[in-house]
């Protein structure tokens, strides 16, 4: 591993305006979830050494897809240590994050780590997606359950509308062969390949699958 592949510079490369707390709070993370990850793994061991290209950066892709409108309202289903959710919510400080796990200490890790970084804009909830009544308007996940599932699980609470450059809906990161996952959505469903939005063999395979709520 490389210094580069868990610097700030990872980030500035494909974000280039970032404010200086923005700066700030991508910098924190590398030290922060190592010191949390020692305690209750959240992460893969391996994988913490390259957490800012391999699970921060990754979960930037959503908003290379998608740009979210301030005042919107984004659940992050099976968020784990926080990924999507937390890259996004200091990207997007005037959009209102709810980061939902039903593992508990998933979620007292989460809990500390969203405290320490001040992220005012987030909630953090332990429960199963089906069982909160919330009303957002965009639902993202990374790689927590077959797409029939996670649309199951929130459509009632994600709502029709537009908040951001693409209608109300899902926002995914996926991997692999996903033509049969998808295949009953074959008619509504946007496939953005994360390799065109960053240089790197790790996300030749991998995508954002975006299916918008009006049409469901």
């Amino acid at each position: 591993m490389s210094e580069f592949e868990n610097s700030l510079s990872v980030i500035e490369q494909y974000f280039p305006d970032l404010t200086a707390i923005q700066k700030k709070l991508f910098a924190q993370l590398p030290a922060l979830y190592s010191e949390w990850n020692e305690k209750v793994n959240v992460i893969s061991r391996k994988d913490i050494d390259q957490l800012m290209s391999r699970h921060v950066l990754h979960s930037l892709a959503i908003a290379k897809a998608i740009r979210f409108d301030p005042g919107a309202k984004v659940m992050d289903i099976g968020t784990g240590g926080g990924f999507p959710g937390v890259p996004l919510a200091i990207l997007y400080p005037e959009v209102e994050f709810t980061l939902v796990d039903s593992i508990e200490k998933k979620i007292k890790v989460l809990s500390a780590i969203v405290e320490q970084l001040e992220l005012k804009n987030v909630t953090v909830l332990r429960s199963r997606a089906e069982e909160l009544k919330l009303k957002v308007d965009y639902v993202v996940s990374r790689a927590t359950a077959p797409m029939t599932d996670l649309i199951n699980w929130s459509r009632s609470q994600c709502i029709s509308g537009q908040k951001g450059s693409l209608p109300n809906g899902w926002v995914v990161l996926k991997g692999g062969d996903l033509d049969e996952e998808l295949h009953d959505y074959r008619k509504i469903v946007m496939k953005f390949p994360v390799s065109d939005f960053f240089r790197d063999p790790f996300y030749d395979q991998k995508m954002v699958i975006y299916i918008p709520r009006q049409v469901l």
